[in-house]
C-alpha cells in the first residue's frame, strides 16, 4: 500500500474543500424565504445587496430597482454576471362585498395550483396572511363535471367578511399577493422552496463575487453583479440596465426545466436532470464563439455540463443584453429546476456549486482580449 505524502493530502483537502459555506446558506435560506414580487422587488434587494456589499467596490440602483455591485470599476472593457431578482405572484383585483378578494395574474402564476396554498397580502399596513378557498370536493358547484380552478374563479379568503373589514387591513386593489412557502430540504442534497426561479440565480452571482473578494483576484476589466427586476413580464429590467451598462460581455444565469418527471415531453424539452449539472443552451441569442470558451472552461476543470437547444428566444434576461445596444455577446449558464412557477421549485446542491465555479472560472479566463470574433 502507497501512502499519500502530506503535500498530496493537502492538495487534496484544498480541491474538496466545499463551495458553499455555513453563512452562505443560511442567507439563502432567508432570501428565499423574503417576497420578492414583479414589480416590488426592493424587499429582496436589499437583503442581496447587504449580502454583496463586503465583497464589491461600490454598487448603484437604477430608476426600477436592479441592484449593480460593480468590481474594479472605471475600466474600459465592462462584463456582466446576471440574474433576475422577481417572483410571479398575484395581484388583488376585486373585492367582495363580503369580503372575498379576486386576483389577477403578477407575472406567469399558474392558477391550477393555487386552491389551498397560503399566501401574504402585502397591503399598506404590512403583509396580512390569506388563503386560496376552494370548496370540499362533495360541496363544490359543478364537482360533476371537476371544476377546474381558472383565474376567474379561485379567490381569497384573510378572514374578513366584509369589504369595510378588508379596507380596514389595509388590503386595497393592487396590493401583491405572494405564497408563504419557503426554504426546505430533502433527500438526496436537494434543496425545495417558491421562487428559485430565479433568486438562485440573485444568490449564485454573489457567491461569485465572494469567491473573487475572498481569493483576492485581480480582474482586468469591470466586473458588473447584475440583479436585474421584472423578468418575469418581459426581460423589462435587463433591457433597461443593459442600455445602462453597454456591457461588452455578458453571461446570464437563470433555472431551466429538469424534463425527467412525468407530464414532460423530452422530444420537446430535451434531456436535463438535476445534480448532473448547470445547463448551457445554443440559441441565436447566445453567442457561439462565447458558448465554445464556456463549454472549454468547463471541460478543463471537470466540472459538468448538460445541454439545450432553444428556439426563437431563450425566455430569459440573455436576450435583451444580446440584442441591446450594438449587440453584446452573451451567454446562458441555467440551473436545472423541477416544478416551475410552483411552491416546490426544487433544486440540486451539487448544481448551486458547479454553476458558480463556472462563471468563477470563465470570469478568471476572460480577457479583453478574449477572442469572440466570428469572421
Amino acid at each position: 500500500m502507497v501512502k499519500s505524502s502530506t503535500k498530496e493530502k493537502g492538495k487534496k483537502s484544498k480541491a474538496s474543500k466545499p463551495v458553499l459555506t455555513d453563512e452562505a446558506l443560511l442567507f439563502l435560506k432567508n432570501y428565499i424565504n423574503n417576497a420578492s414580487p414583479v414589480g416590488f422587488e426592493s424587499w429582496g434587494q436589499k437583503l442581496w445587496l447587504d449580502y454583496l456589499t463586503p465583497h464589491i467596490d461600490t454598487h448603484f440602483v437604477d430608476p426600477y430597482g436592479t441592484a449593480v455591485g460593480v468590481i474594479n470599476p472605471g475600466q474600459p472593457f465592462k462584463v456582466v454576471i446576471e440574474a433576475h431578482a422577481d417572483e410571479i405572484g398575484w395581484f388583488v383585483n376585486y373585492i367582495t362585498d363580503k369580503g372575498l378578494i379576486y386576483v389577477k395574474r403578477n407575472g406567469g402564476a399558474d392558477h391550477q395550483i393555487a386552491p389551498a396554498q397560503r399566501v401574504f397580502i402585502h397591503g399598506k399596513k404590512g403583509p396580512v396572511k390569506a388563503v386560496f378557498g376552494w370548496p370540499a370536493i362533495h360541496t363544490r358547484i359543478g364537482k360533476e363535471n371537476e371544476t377546474q380552478p381558472k383565474t376567474e374563479n379561485i379567490w381569497l379568503d384573510c378572514g374578513a367578511r366584509s369589504k369595510k373589514e378588508i379596507e380596514s387591513l389595509g388590503i386595497h386593489v393592487g396590493a401583491v399577493v405572494t405564497y408563504q412557502d419557503g426554504f426546505d430540504e430533502l433527500a438526496g442534497d436537494h434543496f425545495v422552496g417558491r421562487a428559485f426561479d430565479n433568486r438562485i440565480g440573485g444568490f449564485m452571482i454573489a457567491e461569485v463575487a465572494r469567491l473573487l473578494k475572498e481569493n483576492k483576484k485581480i480582474l482586468p476589466y469591470s466586473l458588473y453583479v447584475v440583479n436585474a427586476v421584472q423578468e418575469e413580464i418581459g426581460l423589462r429590467g435587463a433591457e433597461m440596465i443593459a442600455r445602462r451598462i453597454k456591457p461588452d460581455i455578458a453571461i446570464v444565469t437563470d433555472v431551466t426545466h429538469d424534463t425527467n418527471t412525468p407530464m414532460i415531453n423530452k422530444n420537446i424539452e430535451g434531456d436535463v436532470l438535476c445534480g448532473n449539472g448547470p445547463s448551457l443552451a445554443y440559441a441565436p441569442a447566445v453567442h457561439n464563439k462565447l458558448l465554445s470558451f464556456v463549454e472549454n472552461i468547463a471541460e478543463k476543470n471537470k466540472i459538468p455540463v448538460q445541454w439545450r437547444a432553444l428556439s426563437r428566444s431563450t425566455g430569459t434576461d440573455t436576450d435583451s443584453f444580446a440584442y441591446a445596444n450594438d449587440g453584446c455577446p452573451s451567454v446562458l449558464i441555467s440551473m436545472p429546476l423541477r416544478y416551475m412557477h410552483t411552491t416546490v421549485e426544487m433544486i440540486h446542491k451539487k448544481d448551486i456549486e458547479n454553476t458558480i465555479r463556472l462563471m468563477y472560472e470563465t470570469l478568471l479566463a476572460l480577457t479583453p482580449k478574449t477572442d469572440l470574433s466570428y469572421l
